[in-house]
């Protein structure tokens, strides 16, 4: 089949988005590709297409276990085979997962970074047949990018194993900085970007300067009509400001990785079925939903980076029609930003102090654990040694970006079941234990696949089928697990600790002081950026976010909060750019009164000169000094 033809049998489309066909071209010709997409673009096609229309299996490589579990039952709802491998996953079950994607006739294995290092992950990659690597979420393999992981630095190896097979990257956002970056550390045969403008035309990008923002959060849901996502920045506010919308008359629901994947699925879905207006949300939802048609984005809090906030603002108006993603600030939310970028950075003392006492935790001897996973809950964990849950969080994100640990996001594990005998061993097992062989049918009836593969099932449903208990469904199948007929893994809904190299003794724990101030620099920077565009009331808002990506020759988009203001001028661009280029030249010299800089401009009217002076004024660029006199505000 060629590529249109895949399009069509297997998501229903008769045309590829803009950009989309020119990357799978380029992949298809051999070409090692960066493809820049702005979030909503269709990335995922991108790869997903090239592999299926070549033979073999493609490789992706991303760090969002949610999203992997996601792209994969999306693939098998098509009827393509797909498997993923992430944290939570016994040895047996990664086995028989990579066993399948070698003999299987497999087109997708989803792994983490982390996995590919391992062992047993690179003796089975010699013998699968692989057409193509996607490195999903790429910008993390760079240490100017928001979210480093220094696991990223090791995909590069994975060209040691099959030379000939193209590397395709994907991001929504990079800067110019990053763009770089990706295609140096993954040692591209040659640069090759393609990208798409981060240009969204239809969203006006809105900063309100507000003191009570849940007052005007109701003001904006009833003037805006339609879908909304309201972003903040813990799990609590996200249960306050549904239950406070909803005593308004609003139809709301919040959403945090801290639900069962069951609420979080069943949240999700009113939401997108219409059934929910509002999702109040951390920053935890948004991966990998495509709903075209968001009206609003609306954010309480400061986000601690642009490209955390371009990705999340850019959820709203997928379908290309009118939507709005609007910021609310308040002169706190600035030192409140600041403060928490400097408790990210605990000091050395308490990253190795919080080291050891997770060795103590798990009870690991010095020198064992290499890629053991661990089921870690943080609040037991910062009870126990009494340090508060903020800075044993960010000293587990530092131990990760130095290498030693890798901090899963919480998410849902099912429990699944394994049959090890095969059929007549089986037989013969349930004819010798008639007391269980009721219990075993029910199992065989009610799934697929048990022989060859881990299988969900839900202890809550058997119970129900069975007309028992689901503690007595629980204590059979633990039963069956010590008699070695299946193996079984329990679910559970905690994040999990990997440790990606032996546990060291703390005093031999080594953390560069060059990285961690570089590090604390470049977070320092980005949180610059943001307070730039919150603050700033003189420069287009699009203009700020596209220049912040490299797009230095765009034009003011005439819809923001900003543009809006300067439109009353009744000025031209040209105009306005003629006028403040010249003021700002001149009060660079000396300072004047308003009458003295008047007379000094030409090639405008007098009226609009004195138009643009206000604004300028108005908008914090021109202030008066205490002699009375206009000075350009640096």
């Amino acid at each position: 089949m060629d590529i249109y033809q895949i399009l069509i049998k297997y998501w229903g489309h008769k045309a590829f988005r803009p950009l989309q066909e020119d990357i799978i071209n380029s992949v298809l010709a051999g070409n090692d590709t960066l493809a820049l997409l702005p979030t909503g673009g269709g990335k995922s096609i991108c790869f997903q297409v090239p592999a299926l229309a070549k033979e073999g299996i493609c490789i992706v490589i991303s760090p969002l276990i949610a999203l992997m579990k996601d792209q994969v039952e999306n693939l098998v709802k098509r009827g393509i085979k797909a498997a993923a491998i992430f944290s939570g996953m016994t040895a047996r079950e990664i086995d028989i997962t990579l066993d399948n994607c070698v003999y299987g006739d497999y087109k997708f294995l989803y792994v983490s970074p982390e996995r590919i290092e391992t062992e047993l992950f690179k003796a089975r990659l010699e013998k699968m047949n692989v057409n193509l690597f996607a490195i999903d979420e790429s910008h993390c393999i760079s240490q100017w990018g928001y979210d480093f992981r220094p696991s990223y630095l090791n995909i590069v190896k994975l060209r040691e194993y099959k030379p000939n097979v193209p590397f395709l990257a994907l991001t929504a956002t990079a800067t110019n900085d990053v763009v770089k970056d990706i295609q140096e550390k993954l040692q591209f045969k040659k640069e090759n970007v393609l990208q798409k403008s981060f240009e969204r035309k239809n969203i006006a990008y809105v900063v309100i300067y507000e003191e009570d923002k849940l007052k005007r959060l109701l003001k904006i849901l009833s003037k805006i009509k339609g879908t909304s996502i309201v972003y903040v920045g813990t799990r609590k506010k996200t249960k306050d400001i549904a239950q406070f919308l909803v005593q308004n008359g609003f139809s709301a629901d919040y959403y945090h990785a801290g639900l069962t994947n069951q609420e979080r699925s069943a949240r999700q879905n009113n939401w997108i079925n219409n059934q929910t207006r509002v999702i109040v949300s951390t920053n935890a939802f948004g991966m990998g939903i495509d709903k075209p048609d968001v009206r609003s984005v609306v954010h309480l809090d400061l986000p601690n980076s642009l490209e955390a906030y371009f990705q999340e603002a850019g959820r709203a108006g997928r379908d290309e029609e009118k939507a709005y993603a609007v910021l609310l600030i308040e002169q706190a939310d600035r030192l409140e930003l600041e403060k928490q970028i400097i408790n990210s950075f605990p000091d050395i003392e308490t990253i190795k102090t919080v080291y050891q006492a997770l060795a103590n935790y798990f009870q690991i001897p010095i020198g064992s654990a290499l890629n053991e996973s661990y089921f870690f809950d943080i609040n037991t964990f910062s009870t126990q040694y009494n340090l508060p849950v903020f800075t044993v969080f960010n000293c587990l994100k530092f131990l990760e970006k130095e290498g030693y640990i890798l901090l899963s996001e919480a998410h849902y594990n099912p429990s699944r079941i394994k049959i090890e005998l095969n059929k007549n061993e089986l037989y013969e097992f349930q004819v010798k234990n008639p007391n269980i062989d009721i219990f075993i049918k029910t199992i065989l009836r009610s799934h697929t696949g048990l022989f060859e593969e881990f299988v969900k099932i839900d202890e809550f449903d058997l119970a129900k089928k069975l007309q028992t208990t689901r503690d007595k469904v629980e204590k059979v199948l633990d039963y069956l697990l010590h008699l070695h007929v299946i193996s079984y893994t329990k679910q559970t809904n905690l994040p999990q600790i990997t440790y990606l190299t032996p546990r060291l003794e703390s005093t031999t724990l080594y953390i560069s002081k060059e990285h961690y101030s570089e590090r604390k620099k470049v977070a320092i920077t980005k949180m610059e950026s943001v307070i730039y565009y919150a603050y700033s009331k003189h420069k287009c808002r699009s203009q700020i976010l596209l220049g912040y990506f490299g797009e230095n020759d765009s034009y003011r988009c005439g819809v923001c909060d900003v543009c809006l203001e300067r439109n009353k001028l009744e000025l031209s661009d040209i105009e306005f750019s003629t006028v403040s280029d010249q003021i700002k030249k001149i009060l660079a010299e000396q300072h004047l009164t308003i009458n003295a800089l008047v007379n000094k401009i030409t090639g405008v009217r007098e009226d609009k000169v004195i138009k643009v002076i206000q604004w300028l004024t108005e908008n914090d660029k021109i202030i008066y000094n205490t002699k009375n006199l206009l000075e350009w505000r640096k």
